[in-house]
Order: structure tokens, then sequence, then C-alpha cells
């Protein structure tokens, strides 16, 4: 597989050179398998639908969706990334609409004070760490607290988030979470470790998302991609449909045949 994708890009960069010339029937009939699968790969369908060229990076939207497709949750309409990649000085957070295909929000959000300063380095999942948590969430209940209208988080991941509702891990507005703390500071304020949003887009990103819909925090956290559970078996049913079918296979042979 590997030397067929090796051959696709050297017959798209080099047209002028005839295909017939360049590779076998068998590596033919591999390469228009291999062709059609990129160009028509929903995850990378919808990533072009949604406009998120140059603001939030295909990797981590298709480890999202990889993530996605594996789990159950009461509204899968309405799915959000936070990408801790970026600096707290950019918008970080986008709410998809995966059934209308449409970006809803695409705002600032706050790390955890320990996690870094303009950027998230260091996550934890225990209790006084006052850092970010990474990993795959389902949205609760709403309620009014020391921070106004809350959202409590369900931690998906044993050891790595699981202990979000117990720590108090919440969406919650914030001053510190604004344009005009960034001009201040060149940085967001940072939260006990909770994703906190600006006050204008808190209530209604919170209406948005609440009861059961998934979110996705991600961060160049190699201990996270060790041990997530869930993106094994993403990643794992995603190599498995990249493999040949035995009809394909089966023509292959036909065509060296020939």
């Amino acid at each position: 597989m590997t030397r067929v994708i090796g051959l696709f890009f050297i017959i798209l960069f080099s047209s002028s050179i005839p295909v017939e010339k360049t590779i076998g029937n068998k590596d033919k009939v591999l390469l228009t398998s291999v062709f059609d699968k990129l160009t028509s790969d929903p995850i990378a369908s919808l990533y072009e639908e949604l406009g998120l060229q140059e603001k939030l990076n295909f990797d981590i939207f298709e480890k999202a969706l990889l993530g996605y497709e594996q789990l159950s949750a009461p509204n899968k309409d309405i799915f959000s990334i936070i990408d801790f990649t970026k600096p707290s000085s950019e918008k970080r957070l986008f709410v998809i609409d995966i059934k209308n295909k449409k970006v809803l929000y695409h705002s600032l959000v706050s790390h955890g004070r320990n996690s870094g300063d303009l950027y998230a380095k260091s996550f934890s999942n225990k209790h006084g760490s006052y850092q970010s948590s990474v990993g795959f969430y389902e949205t609760s209940n709403t309620y009014f607290g020391g921070n106004g209208f809350s959202l409590r988080l369900e931690g998906l991941e044993r050891n790595i988030n699981d202990q979000a509702r117990a720590r108090a891990i919440v969406i919650h507005g914030a001053d510190y979470c604004s344009e005009d703390f960034i001009k201040r500071t060149g940085r967001l304020g940072r939260s006990y470790g909770c994703p906190a949003l600006p006050r204008e887009l808190n209530k209604p990103i919170i209406n948005t998302i609440k009861q059961g819909s998934l979110l996705f925090i991600y961060a160049d956290e190699p201990t996270y991609f060790a041990n997530s559970e869930i993106l094994k078996k993403g990643t794992k049913r995603k190599l498995l449909a990249e493999l040949p079918t035995p009809q394909q296979e089966n023509t292959a042979q036909a065509g060296v045949m020939q």
C-alpha cells in the first residue's frame, strides 16, 4: 500500500509521463482504489464543507471524527472540538453541527492555570492540579454556580479525564476570556482546569451543546495518544478500511494475468 501511495504522488506531479509506461496492471488497479478512497473520504469531505482549512489542522479533525464514530451519545448532531495546540490568544473552540454541516461557533477558550501560560502544555486528571484534561467528554446538565451559568462535563476516558465531574471541571463564562484581556496581557487568563468561555458566548454555546453532545479536547500529548482506547479503536478501524478488499485484490490479479 505504501508503494502504491508513493506511485500516486509521482503520477500526480508528473502528469507528462504516461501512466501505462509508469506502472503495471496490478498497481494500476490498486492505485485506482487508493485514489477513490482519497477523493471519497467522508471525513475529508466534511472538513472541506465546514471550511476548516487554515482554521483547524486536518489531522486533529480526523482524530476527533474517528473517536466520535466510536462513541454513542444522546445528541451526536452536535460535536465540539478544542484545539490546545493553538495559543490562547487564538480561537480554539469549534462547535459543529454535524447533521447540517455547519460551524456554529468558533470561539476563544481558556485552559487551566497550571497547564501553561500562552500555550497549554501540561495536563492532568488529578484533583488540585489546576490543569486541563484532554480527551473525549459528554456534556451533561446546566446549573448556576459561582461562575454563573455553567455546564457539567463527564470525562469518557479512564485515567485520562474521568475525574472531570469530581474535579468540578465545567464550561463557564469568565471575564478573563476576552479580546480585551488578550490586548492587555498577550494571552487569556486561566481557569482552575475548566474550559472557560467569553461571557457573551457562554450561554448560547452551553445551550447548544448541553445534555449529551460530545466534546474532544486535543493537545500534543504523547501519553494521551498511547493510552486512549477510543483513539486506538478509531485508528484501527481506519487502517482496516484502507486495506484492499478481496474483490479489489482479485481484480488486480486478473489484470496481471491479461
